[in-house]
């Protein structure tokens, strides 16, 4: 929901910041890799108990995800790219709640199964989509730079980032906070099943007579 204004917000720094690394040939793809192995670090640091470092070390990660786009966008983008960075972020994302569990299982460990179920219906939702879309030519005209379409919803990647800092200022509250969470995923999940079987059901429309003829003759 707030993908589109943080972007808007920060694409000036970022682009200020990723001239310089693509003159000094920086590739987008170590920034990729830079930005995911700090990601774990931030589980690792959350596991143990360090919530502050980990939440700096969020940020950092989250910054160098930022840059990666942008110096892929300067320099020039791949499939590659966006397939590493598609696939890292979700691999992050799913190992702070795994990082809160492991600090304290008694508390954490329902809540963090609960909040992980809860990314995995957001995220198969956003990739079928997004394959589905690539094979229509689809393209999400207010998201242009984004190597496959980019699908909204209530918890977006800037919601995600803030609940997990909200979980590192308040670990004693991750449960709570995870449930909650976890609730805005849910509708997230509905409303895109909702559009997906908006944008779709021509297709359907168009395929049933043809399977009801085969049926027919069967």
């Amino acid at each position: 929901m707030l993908d589109r204004l943080a972007l808007r917000l920060t694409r000036p720094a970022v682009m200020a910041l990723a001239r310089p690394l693509a003159r000094a040939g920086v590739s987008a793809n170590a920034l990729t890799w830079i930005g995911f192995a700090i990601g774990l670090l931030a589980a690792g640091l959350i596991s143990q108990g360090a919530f502050l470092s980990a939440l700096l070390a969020m940020g950092a990660s989250r910054l160098c995800d930022a840059l990666d786009g942008a110096v892929a966008r300067q320099t020039q983008a791949t499939d590659l790219g966006g397939f590493l960075d598609i696939t890292l972020d979700f691999v992050f994302y799913a190992s702070i709640p795994l990082g809160f569990a492991l600090a304290d299982p008694a508390k954490n460990a329902l809540a963090a199964a609960v909040l992980l179920a809860s990314f995995v219906g957001t995220a198969s939702s956003f990739l079928a989509f997004a394959v589905l879309a690539a094979k229509r030519g689809l393209h999400n005209l207010a998201v242009p730079e984004k190597s496959f379409y980019f699908l909204g919803g209530l918890t977006e990647g800037t919601e995600t980032l803030g609940f997990f800092a909200a979980c590192c200022l308040w670990p004693a509250y991750f449960a709570p906070l995870a449930y909650g969470f976890a609730a805005l995923c849910g509708l997230t999940l509905v409303c895109r099943v909702v559009w997906g079987m908006r944008a779709f059901v021509g297709q359907v429309q168009q395929q049933t007579p043809g399977l009801c003829r085969e049926a027919r003759h069967d």
